[in-house]
């Protein structure tokens, strides 16, 4: 699991960031989750330069941003947190008036970001898997919670207190949500279950670059589009490939905010109103093969991806998903106390 060590990392890099604040925004961001062509294109019209802090977890993400000494200008951060880091004034609130693009995003979008973000992409989890090793797709979160002998030591999991029980609690018929202590603990006993089978609790586009393990890993729970960061990765165009559970998923969306505290705020905003222009927009989903929340920028995408529902999921699938709700701090305080005992069951 990541400790310290990683933590330390993160805040050695915002630490050098600093150093040219005024010609310099501060992204913290999941790795490679935005178009460097895009970016490009906006410190050749602004003179601004955007410094990319990367995090592979969203329990990673939070700790830096909730330290006042960080940096960060602006965050990609999912529902729960832009409502979370909103209320607490870490976020600086949004509207048309300070990011126009904002207009092209339907209502039910920005209320998820809770006035605090700019609906950025959106997607489900699920199954990664090398389709080289695991020919048959899997179809149920079984596959994963209780693989098949061949793949023992061959699973990458997630340390996350959110994502972590998606595929549990998804196995029991419960909510993903779900705060009482006995469906935790019924959670708990599969994730017991599997762990003789995990390789590594680190998320999978960080564990794949380790030289050590990458190679090992057959089979890992993700996110919609990780398996083309993936590809890109191992340098196998189509190797890995996603799939959603039969019995539902996680639905997500993920927010670009501003932090308030940022002494760039008005640089901040003009790249949240930059990258949620139509172009932008459409042209990030393309390099990134992910869906955009954009109304305006879905019209610009190829009528194949619009169509493509490895892209955009079919109405089957969202009936079946689940959205995430803010947890009670028991269950939050609960989760974290399972993630850090799972390594002694491996």
């Amino acid at each position: 699991m990541r400790g310290r060590a990683v933590f330390s990392v993160f805040l050695a890099t915002l630490a050098y960031a600093s150093a040219a604040r005024a010609e310099t925004l501060n992204l913290l961001i999941w790795e490679s989750y935005i178009d460097q062509e895009i970016v490009d294109r906006w410190t050749a019209k602004t003179g601004v330069t955007i410094h990319q802090v990367n995090y592979d977890s969203g329990d990673a993400r939070d700790e830096i941003l909730a330290d006042p000494g960080s940096n960060i200008d602006i965050v990609v951060i999912g529902e729960n947190g832009a409502a979370l880091f909103g209320r607490k004034g870490v976020l600086e609130p949004l509207t048309e008036g300070n990011v126009p693009s904002l207009k092209d995003y339907a209502p039910e979008w920005r209320k998820r970001c809770a006035g605090h973000g700019l609906p950025y992409f959106w997607g489900t989890m699920g199954i990664l898997y090398r389709s080289d090793v695991v020919t048959e797709r899997p179809t149920s979160w079984q596959d994963l919670m209780r693989p098949a002998p061949a793949l023992k030591k061959h699973i990458a999991m997630f340390d996350d207190h959110n994502e972590a029980f998606v595929a549990p609690l998804m196995l029991l018929g419960a909510s993903i949500n779900a705060n009482d202590n006995e469906t935790l603990k019924a959670a708990f006993d599969l994730m017991k279950e599997q762990a003789p089978s995990v390789l590594t609790y680190d998320y999978v586009v960080t564990s794949i670059q380790n030289p050590a393990i990458g190679g090992n890993i057959y089979m890992a729970l993700g996110y919609s589009g990780d398996q083309h960061v993936l590809n890109d990765k191992v340098g196998v165009p189509g190797l890995w490939r996603y799939s959603v559970p039969n019995e539902g998923t996680l639905s997500w969306l993920d927010c670009m905010a501003a932090t308030a505290g940022s002494p760039n705020k008005r640089r901040a905003l003009e790249f949240l109103d930059f990258i949620g222009s139509a172009e932008s927009a459409a042209a990030n989903a393309v390099a990134l093969t992910m869906p955009t929340a954009s109304s305006a920028a879905l019209n610009l995408l190829p009528a194949m991806m619009r169509s493509d529902p490895a892209v955009y999921p079919p109405p089957e699938i969202l009936a079946k998903s689940q959205l995430q709700q803010e947890l009670s701090i028991q269950s939050v305080q609960a989760r974290r106390r399972i993630i850090s005992t799972l390594a002694n069951f491996q």
